[in-house]
């Protein structure tokens, strides 16, 4: 499974394509930056993240797209820009049919370290030692889209696997499940009357 991690934002979007499955070995397949001048207006810049995005997808051709889930913050000028960056990455690989999936920083810190409390400094350093890589990926932006990916083959592929099994376990006109067994999104359900 090749996955896009994307750390969205304004100024910086950290971007990392890793290789891999459960169990197996990573592979880092690129890592960078989609990087926009602060002092551009809010258009131009989601315009400049769109086109960085598209340039990695086609490039890198991922199987999936794992974008970190905004978070409420203090400042809500840097998370409007920060959930508006994760938009375009959203809709630039939903736009090409790839998946998406939404994963916390919590959760990524869990996955890669083993605690959802670990420092940016202890996630680079995971990273670099589950990628085999010589140096800390930097900035700290693309180590943390490298997370993110690597979050999403270790634990996102058991998760696309149980709610394939719901969907199809689920009685004729039922409304779809999500792993957790709650109601999926409208947009996740089957059409009526398509075969699950």
């Amino acid at each position: 499974m090749r996955v896009l991690g994307v750390d969205p934002g304004l100024t910086r979007c950290g971007i990392g394509v890793v290789d891999g499955a459960p169990g197996r070995p990573l592979t880092m397949v690129g890592v960078g930056v989609v990087r926009t001048p602060a002092e551009a207006d809010i258009g131009p810049r989601l315009l400049l993240v769109e086109q960085g995005i598209e340039s990695w997808l086609d490039e890198h051709r991922p199987d999936l797209v794992a974008v970190e889930r905004v978070f409420a913050q203090h400042n809500v000028r840097t998370v409007m820009g920060t959930a508006q960056a994760s938009a375009v990455a959203m809709l630039c690989a939903t736009r090409r049919g790839i998946p998406v999936t939404l994963h916390t920083p919590s959760e990524v810190k869990a996955a890669v370290t083993g605690s959802g409390r670990a420092d940016k400094a202890q996630v680079t350093a995971m990273v670099q030692r589950l990628l085999r890589l010589d140096a800390p990926p930097k900035p700290a932006d693309a180590a943390d889209a490298l997370a993110l990916a690597i979050c999403h083959i270790w634990r996102g592929g058991a998760s696309d696997r149980i709610a394939v099994a719901l969907a199809k376990a689920a009685p004729a006109g039922a409304p779809a499940r999500t792993a957790t067994g709650a109601r999926a999104p409208y947009s996740a359900r089957s059409p009526r009357g398509a075969a699950r």
